[in-house]
Formats: C-alpha cells, sequence, structure tokens
C-alpha cells in the first residue's frame, strides 16, 4: 500500500495540530496539579462529553469489535453493550455525587469514606494496582491495535509502531496534561468519527461487496446481522445476553464502566464546572458511545466477512504478518487498505487521533493516581507541586514505555478485553453500595479486590478451572466439566461476593465520626443510612438531615428509561442500515416515546442536565 502526497498531508497537519495545541496549554497545565490532572475544574459538559467519546474511540475499539462480529455476530457486541446499564447509572445516581466530593482523583474518595491504616493501605495499593498495572493492560490493547495498523497498512514493525507513535503521544501527554487532552480530543472527536464513517461508506460500497443491500443478504453475513443471539442456542443466549445483561454490568470492573464511576470517567466529571454538566457529559458520552458510534465499525465487520471470510484468507492476502498477531480483529486493517488516496490519510489521522486521545486520557489518569494516592500520600507528603507535576511527567513515560512493551507479546483485542473482565469480576457491587450503605468498610473493598485477584488466577493456571468448567482440546475439541462453561464467570462473581460480604461482617464497621462526616459532605440519603443518622440523634450530635429528597429511586427509574431509550436508538439505526423501514419506525417511535418520559422523570427531580 502507497500512501500519496495528499495523505501525508493530511496525517502530518493532524499531528503538528495536536502537538501546537500541547505546546500552547503547557504552560498553564504545568501551574500545580489541579491544573495538569483536572484543568482546574471549570470544565462544560459539551467538551468533557466529547472528551469522553474521543478517549473511547481507541485504535483497538475497532479491531475489538471486528473480532466479535466476524466470530459471534453484531449480537455479540452485548458483552460490551451491557455496560450501557453501567453508564447510565453513573449518569442519574453516581455523577452529582462524585462531583460533590471535590476529590483530585477517585482514589481519594477512600481518604472520605473510610479511615486508618486499611484506607491509607487501600488508596495506595488501588493507586498502583490500577494506575499501573491495570492501566497498562489497558493501553496495551491499544498499542497491540496500532502494530496491527502499523504492520498492514504501512510495513511497519512491531517496534517501529511503538517507537514511532509512544514518541509523539507521550510528548503531548507529558507537555499538555488535562487541559492539553481534553482540547485535542475535541479536535480528536471529528476527525475519527469522520474517518471511521467516510471508511464504512466506501468499503461497504467496493465492488466485491456491492453496497450494503448485497452485504446483508449476502451468505457470508446474513446470519450474522441479528441484535439478539439464537434463542434456540442455550450456551450463546446465556454467555452473549443474560450474563451481560443480568450480571456483568453490576458485577464487573472494567476502564470507562465502573459500576458507581470511576476511573477517567470519573476524572472529567471532577473537572466539571458543577454537578449538572458532570451529569449532562456522562449522558451524552453514553448516547454517542453506544447508540451511534458502533455502526461504522460494525459494517466494516460485516463487509470484511465477504473480502476475507476466515483467518487464512488474511494470511494469505498479507503474508509478511507475523504468525503471533493473526486473529480476526487483523480483518478490519486488511479492509482499510482498500481506500483511495486521501480518504486513506484521513484514515490513518483518524486511527492516529484515536491512538492519541485514548492513550493521553489514560496515560494522564495513570499518572495523576501514582502522583496523587501514591507518591504524595506515601512517599514524600510535603513535596511542591512543581515536583508532583514533574513526577506525573516521568510517570507517564515509564507508564508508555510498559505498555508498548507488553504489547509486543499479545496476540489479539478480545484477549485483554476478556483478561480485563476477569480480573474485575465480583467487584462492581461494592462500588455501587459503598455510598449508600454505612456498614461497608476499607477491609471490604480490601477483600473484594484481592479476591479478584487471586481467584481467575486459580481457575486459570490450575487444573481446577478446566476441571470445573471444562476446556477446549488442541485438536478443537471441547472437554466438559462439572459446571457449564458459561458458568466460570457467574461462580467468580459468587465467590468474590461471599469474600467481601463475610469480611464486612467480620471487621468492625468505620468510626462514627468518619461516617457522619462522610454524610454531612456528600449527602447520599436513603435508609442504608439510617443506623448512622439514629446514633447521631442519640448521641446528641447536631441531627444531619438530607438537604432533599431522596432521589436514587428516581434516578433509577431515569436510568432503566435510558436504557430503553438508547439501545431502540442503537437499533433503529441498525434497522435502517438494513434497510428493514417498518421495524426501524417501531424501534423509533419507542425510543421517543421513552426520551419523553425520561424528560419527565428528570424533571420532577427538580434538576437540569445542563446549566
Amino acid at each position: 500500500m502507497i500512501l500519496t502526497t495528499l495523505d501525508y498531508i493530511i496525517i502530518i497537519s493532524f499531528f503538528l495540530t495536536t502537538l501546537i495545541i500541547g505546546l500552547v496549554v503547557s504552560k498553564r497545565s504545568g501551574k500545580d496539579t489541579a491544573e495538569y490532572f483536572l484543568s482546574g475544574r471549570n470544565m462544560p459538559w459539551w467538551l468533557l462529553g466529547f472528551s469522553m467519546v474521543a478517549t473511547t474511540f481507541s485504535t483497538d475499539t475497532p479491531n475489538l469489535v471486528t473480532d466479535i462480529v466476524r466470530q459471534d455476530g453484531v449480537a455479540g457486541n452485548w458483552v460490551w453493550w451491557a455496560f450501557l446499564l453501567t453508564g447510565l447509572l453513573t449518569v442519574f445516581v453516581y455523577a452529582k455525587l462524585w462531583r460533590k466530593s471535590n476529590v483530585t482523583t477517585d482514589m481519594e474518595f477512600y481518604t472520605l469514606r473510610y479511615s486508618g491504616k486499611p484506607a491509607s493501605f487501600l488508596r495506595g495499593f488501588r493507586s498502583i494496582y490500577l494506575g499501573v498495572v491495570f492501566n497498562i493492560i489497558a493501553m496495551a490493547a491499544v498499542n497491540l491495535a496500532a502494530i496491527k495498523i502499523g504492520q498492514i497498512m504501512l510495513g511497519l514493525s512491531p517496534i517501529q509502531t511503538v517507537l514511532i507513535g509512544g514518541l509523539v503521544t507521550t510528548f503531548f501527554s507529558s507537555v499538555g496534561g488535562f487541559r492539553g487532552v481534553i482540547y485535542t480530543d475535541f479536535v480528536l472527536f471529528f476527525v475519527a468519527i469522520i474517518g471511521a464513517i467516510g471508511a464504512a461508506y466506501y468499503l461497504v460500497n467496493l465492488p466485491e461487496v456491492g453496497g450494503l443491500s448485497n452485504l446483508v443478504t449476502h451468505p457470508n453475513v446474513s446470519d450474522k446481522l441479528s441484535f439478539f443471539p439464537d434463542f434456540s442456542n442455550a450456551e450463546a443466549l446465556i454467555g452473549v445476553l443474560i450474563i451481560p445483561l443480568a450480571v456483568q454490568w453490576w458485577s464487573s470492573w472494567y476502564p470507562g464502566a465502573e459500576p458507581g464511576g470511576g476511573g477517567y470517567i470519573a476524572q472529567r466529571m471532577l473537572a466539571a464546572k458543577n454537578e449538572n454538566h458532570a451529569i449532562g457529559a456522562t449522558f451524552f458520552f453514553n448516547i454517542m458511545h453506544y447508540a451511534l458510534r458502533p455502526w461504522p465499525w460494525i459494517l466494516v465487520a460485516l463487509a470484511s466477512l465477504i473480502m476475507y471470510p476466515d483467518i487464512a484468507s488474511i494470511q494469505e492476502a498479507f503474508p509478511n504478518i507475523e504468525s503471533d498477531k493473526l486473529g480476526h480483529d487483523l480483518a478490519y486493517s486488511a479492509m482499510l487498505t482498500k481506500l483511495p488516496a486521501g480518504l486513506l490519510g484521513l484514515v490513518l489521522a483518524s486511527l492516529g487521533a484515536a491512538y492519541m486521545s485514548t492513550l493521553s486520557t489514560h496515560l494522564n489518569w495513570g499518572s495523576s493516581y501514582v502522583v496523587n494516592d501514591f507518591y504524595k500520600q506515601q512517599i514524600k507528603k510535603d513535596a511542591s507541586e512543581k515536583e508532583l507535576v514533574n513526577v506525573g511527567r516521568i510517570t507517564t513515560v515509564v507508564l508508555m514505555v510498559a505498555s508498548a512493551v507488553f504489547a509486543l507479546f499479545l496476540t489479539n483485542a478480545k484477549q485483554l478485553f476478556d483478561i480485563i473482565l476477569m480480573f474485575g469480576a465480583g467487584t462492581g457491587l461494592v462500588y455501587i453500595l459503598r455510598w449508600f450503605w454505612w456498614r461497608i468498610n476499607a477491609w471490604s473493598e480490601i477483600s473484594v479486590m484481592f479476591s479478584a485477584m487471586l481467584i481467575p488466577l486459580i481457575l486459570t493456571f490450575t487444573p481446577l478451572g478446566d476441571i470445573l468448567f471444562g476446556y477446549v482440546q488442541d485438536s478443537g475439541e471441547i472437554v466438559s466439566g462439572v459446571f457449564p462453561s458459561w458458568f466460570r464467570f457467574i461462580a467468580m462473581v459468587i465467590i468474590t461476593s461471599i469474600v467481601w460480604v463475610v469480611t464486612t461482617y467480620l471487621t468492625k464497621p468505620e468510626p462514627k465520626e468518619t461516617l457522619r462526616s462522610f454524610y454531612e459532605n456528600i449527602q447520599p440519603g436513603g435508609p442504608g443510612w439510617k443506623k448512622v443518622i439514629d446514633e447521631a440523634n442519640a448521641d446528641g450530635v447536631e441531627i444531619i438531615k438530607d438537604r432533599g429528597k431522596w432521589t436514587v429511586p428516581s434516578g433509577i427509574l431515569a436510568m432503566l428509561l435510558g436504557c430503553v431509550l438508547v439501545y431502540t436508538c442503537l437499533f433503529t439505526v441498525g434497522n435502517l442500515l438494513y434497510g428493514d423501514y417498518s421495524m426501524a419506525a417501531f424501534t423509533a417511535f419507542i425510543a421517543v416515546t421513552s426520551g419523553f418520559l425520561l424528560i419527565r422523570v428528570w424533571r420532577s427531580l427538580g434538576k437540569k442536565l445542563v446549566s
């Protein structure tokens, strides 16, 4: 594949624009940690919303979607579509709580909610566990996608790809800080969305594909189009749909979809002007992320089934690809090689935009944990603001290098998705309930974190996992276990939940002073804090009163209506693309109705999405 002068002009112009933005804001970003990590807490909802969407564009996401669609059809995307419930619970219940907390990172929450050495340990350990270990895994997936794109589209070696991409992104992230990330994300979003839609339109209309009408009727594609798995296939129904919607969304921690909020989504909510802007940003993100953005990638994935029906056909077309990088996710990059001059440069720029946006966010988020929650708390409490910013910049470089090296040993995007999902199984309920149930303490979180780490390791690296849930032999033959294979995830959730509940009741609750202070400052409300309020009254302490009606029940109703709205928008777009206009009209009617009801519910709370 040969890039033309026009392609080079588009790509170079894009990278120069982002670097200039980073340099312009560098002086202000280096002022102090509040500026470097939260841009002064004065960001509007729309700018933060675009940033959230741009961050989750990522170079590995189209590869992941392609991998899923080629193997499990469009319905396979429920493995991540289910996280919409988590996202909207954050919008309508947790966004205002996070903004009220006024912390610098979500790790700082532990010093508000818990006390003593357990809280200090939890904050320090989890900041490294998530900010470094999990963050490197997540960034490695992005680097892996870049490696595959570089190999197929540019003929670059894996090392060349991570060196070029890593140097540019690290320089930008370490200099510009969070404000640079937010500003460039706004530009990156439009580059990425135009590139994704442009590529999908062109590739679907290739002569070999024959347009949308031929695509949806092609024998390689027709059985992949359903929004839902085959209800007669119990294994697929349970694994693809029921577990994600019934268990996964609330029980599993995943970057960008943390139960109860957290991670870089929380970072953006904390940077908002106020609670309403935090809510508006997260709601906008969820609509764009789930309802509209997946379809360009899905269309390319479906078209790839015609061009490259199996892995062997990809290998035949690209014989120089390293064998350990072969997988269904390569089909997305393979399809992009068919693009013409100009559009090819735009799409490469859009992929560069996705790469930089995601990695710069992860780098800034991870370094914020290391600086604010580990270095400043555990290493040097009296560190100056300048020193902390410098530590943040050094951490950015270290995280980038580590993730790039790790990516060289990986195979496909789905592999990492499953790893992260597995190591977060069973933790989510603690993060949801800790705001609303006084009895949860620091030991609850410590126990759930370590059990979620150890249980997957035991089931993966000992014979116990194969005995309980079966395995696939090298020949492809499936060996059954004591339980069906789909029960593995549920078993991890059950065991982890038992561990943290038992630990909670075997350990002492947090001191009264800590609980009362948390309730007074955050005002979460609800029956879960009744005992704390009653004890305060009995002790003669000034009565802690809710400053307003408890809105969680209405928030949950808003979440459910929002899910109906977003999912039916998703299906409406899909039905239009499939040419099923009557079903598109039906799902659009449901979307409008649920949207109308959602507005009424939200207004009844006396709130507005933006002020």
